[in-house]
């Protein structure tokens, strides 16, 4: 086993070491979910307001600076260190820390909230910031529930409850990624389709999915889908003995105070949905199914800031190509369609459909190489974008997709 001191260095087979340049700098990762509290104590300390959204000032400004100032990360570890990265246990360490961390910054908030003089605009803008951060909470639950090791999984559907989305463990392994950019996938967005369209058909659409399918798993078991072996049920029930707690602990202020960080919360899955597969389609092939997926049908981004935050959530590219692949071990590929700005920047644009679309619909466009039959276009734009785009020559490829 590989020792947690070691530097996160591997043979590359061409006798030199692999060194992760961004081995020591992944805590921030641990980090992030504190941001909530690290504002609170700011407000404590200087008595101002702004403290509360601490973490919607760094989400939606510092990062995105943060990422056009410091630029993409193409590096990638060499596939001979892979294995010794994967067998790395500081990495795994981390993910694992992350999971108090979360559940630190709930319970803290809503001890504020309960404890302290807070005027409404404040109680909004603390609830929105713990939002963010425990919308964050799936994707340490994505790390971990990509994992077969049963503790893992485990600590996956535990973060999942502290924002009330444990269907994600089911919904996202077995039906996104197999549905992925097509448009059997409500968790892939159309090119014209606003954020606030999508979510009125992807957060209903992943939680039917989930149920079907952790439905067919327990039929063919003989069980019925009302049972604790259901994998949706598990972090549900984690959820409300939490919630359950909280209420009583902390009063009736909190019948206002979770909904709304959960809703945020889930807000932020759906704005991660929205932005990785864009417009994005994989063909369908003669015999009815689609062809399988690549790197090529994700959006990616190197962006260094924001991975540093997110786990490497943002090389989505390799992630669906080798969904087992932890995220120190994630590579770029040349010429994938690639994000102008890490998630955060992208999340905010999205709030202003017009704006999102101007950024997007031609690098969608300039994927398809110009053809618009390969595009996933939201019903009742196909006009518009041919009036738009109608006149344009598909492209020739400049590069060959990555495989």
């Amino acid at each position: 086993m590989t020792n947690l001191n070691e530097a996160g260095t591997a043979e590359t087979g061409t006798g030199e070491k692999y060194v992760d340049k961004k081995r020591y700098f992944w805590p921030l990762s641990v980090l992030w979910p504190a941001t909530p509290l690290i504002g609170l104590y700011l407000v404590s300390v200087t008595g101002w307001s702004i403290w509360y959204g601490t973490v919607l000032i760094l989400w939606y400004l510092a990062v995105p600076l943060l990422d056009a100032m410091f630029g993409e990360d193409f590096s990638n570890p060499p596939e001979s260190a892979v294995p010794d990265l994967e067998k790395d246990r500081y990495y795994r360490v981390l993910t694992y820390l992350t999971v108090p961390m979360h559940y630190a910054a709930l319970i803290g908030s809503c001890w504020w909230v309960a404890t302290q003089q807070v005027n409404a605009l404040e109680f909004i803008v603390l609830a929105l910031s713990l939002g963010i951060v425990n919308g964050l909470a799936l994707n340490t639950g994505h790390e971990l529930g990509h994992k077969k090791e049963t503790f893992d999984r485990w600590m996956a559907k535990l973060v999942l409850a502290v924002v009330g989305y444990g269907h994600f463990f089911i919904e996202h392994n077995k039906g996104h990624h197999r549905d992925v950019a097509t448009p059997n996938d409500p968790a892939t967005s159309r090119m014209g389709e606003s954020i606030y369209s999508f979510s009125t058909r992807e957060i209903p659409g992943a939680f039917k999915r989930a149920w079907e399918l952790e439905d067919v798993r327990l039929k063919r078991t003989g069980k019925s889908a009302w049972t604790l072996d259901n994998e949706i049920l598990q972090p549900l029930v984690l959820t409300v003995i939490l919630y359950a707690g909280l209420l009583a602990f902390f009063g009736p202020i909190m019948l206002v105070f979770l909904p709304i960080q959960m809703a945020y919360g889930w807000w932020q899955l759906t704005s991660a949905n929205y932005i990785e597969h864009y417009g994005l389609l994989r063909e369908k092939m003669p015999n009815g199914k689609y062809e399988h997926q690549k790197p090529y049908h994700s959006w990616n981004s190197n962006h260094i800031m924001s991975n540093l935050i997110l786990f490497h959530l943002q090389r989505h590219s390799d992630h669906h190509a080798h969904p087992t692949r932890s995220y120190q071990s994630l590579r770029d590929f040349k010429d994938l369609p690639a994000l102008p700005s890490g998630y955060p920047g992208m999340f905010f644009a999205a709030l202003i459909p017009s704006w999102f679309r101007s950024i997007m619909d031609h690098r969608v466009l300039e994927w398809a190489k110009g053809d618009l039959s390969k595009i996933q276009i939201e019903p009742g734009m196909h006009d518009y974008y041919e009036r738009k785009f109608g006149s344009v020559a598909p492209a020739q490829a400049s590069a060959v997709p990555a495989e």
